[in-house]
């Protein structure tokens, strides 16, 4: 039996559609006040929904029972300043609580990570597994809940654990709807007059889910891979959406002390609202800043090849 943890959210619920379109039953977690997702309501019959927490370890218990195949991707992600340290403890302490239990029970799995848990190259050179972030300088939450909740997984590699590790890159597609990376479309098409110098790399999600179960399928473990499509600058980026879209791309340059401007005034105003902000401190100074990431490592693994971003963001713009 194969468990998807996180199969509600947008790449959790690719994974699970890609399994069961290759011909397997699955097993897939939900708490209890999630909604089925929209891509997986046609092979309801080929998965076996069940309620279990990554903090409730005797929930988990249950979801194992009879598996041989973990794909975690179960994840807490918010921008609340208030929700920072909630959701450093619970992404770890819930993959820690995975780990062991796979461990015990000889389950092989594959961790999402992300490339916010990946350090930074010097200047002029691509990103790479082997760059690391520094846990001491640090202060964006999420980036550290993924650092420490990888740390859990390294942890039990070192104890027997068979696992490989997936650091995605922006994850896109048409299933994002207007939430999460899908917000960057909506921005754009209803009218964003400002792009930043910064570069970044984006990755379709079906080649995400590709690349994680064909990882699994090999006998690799105790690595880790950066899952990117391609590097786009913001610029290009927003301009290549816009096009799509039919609207008018951004011709302004949003300089770093604006953006600097802008993630306040949204925290503020998060604050009256009690709303996530728009952007924060991290996105709005990352949003300057270029980082290249390279793939050849996921390329040689297991020979694949990435669906062109251009292609991934032509199909977003058809479907909204």
């Amino acid at each position: 039996m194969i468990l998807v943890t996180g199969a509600t959210g947008f790449l959790g619920a690719e994974v699970a559609k890609e399994l069961v379109l290759r011909g397997n039953t699955i097993r897939c977690t939900k708490r209890a006040s999630s909604k089925f997702p929209a891509i997986l309501q046609p092979y309801a019959a080929q998965i076996d929904w069940v309620i279990a927490d990554l903090m409730n370890e005797d929930s988990l218990i249950d979801a194992l029972d009879g598996v041989t195949q973990v794909y975690n991707c179960a994840a807490f992600v918010s921008l609340k300043a208030a929700d920072k340290e909630p959701m450093i403890r619970t992404n770890v302490k819930g993959t820690a609580t995975l780990v062991d239990l796979c461990n015990d029970r000889g389950i092989r799995m594959v961790h999402t990570s992300s490339v916010a848990a990946v350090g930074e190259a010097p200047a002029g050179e691509q990103i790479t597994e082997k760059h690391h972030l520094d846990p001491t300088t640090e202060t964006d939450g999420y980036a550290i809940s993924k650092l420490e909740s990888e740390m859990e997984v390294w942890r039990g590699i070192a104890e027997g654990l068979d696992a490989v590790i997936v650091n995605p890159t922006i994850i896109i597609g048409a299933s994002a709807g207007t939430a999460g990376s899908g917000q960057i479309f909506d921005t754009v098409r209803n009218g964003l007059k400002y792009y930043t110098r910064g570069t970044i790399g984006f990755v379709d999600v079906q080649d995400v889910a590709k690349c994680m179960i064909a990882l699994m399928e090999t006998d690799i473990s105790g690595e880790r891979y950066i899952i990117n499509g391609g590097n786009r600058a913001y610029k290009q980026l927003f301009e290549e959406i816009a096009n799509c879209m039919h609207v008018k791309a951004p011709a302004k340059l949003a300089k770093p002390w604006m953006m600097e401007v802008a993630w306040r005034g949204a925290a503020f105003w998060g604050m009256l609202t009690g709303s996530a902000p728009a952007i924060d401190k991290t996105s709005a100074r990352a949003a300057s800043v270029t980082r290249n990431f390279d793939n050849s490592k996921i390329k040689k693994a297991i020979g694949f090849e990435f669906r062109p971003v251009s292609d991934t963001i032509k199909e977003i713009c058809q479907s909204a």
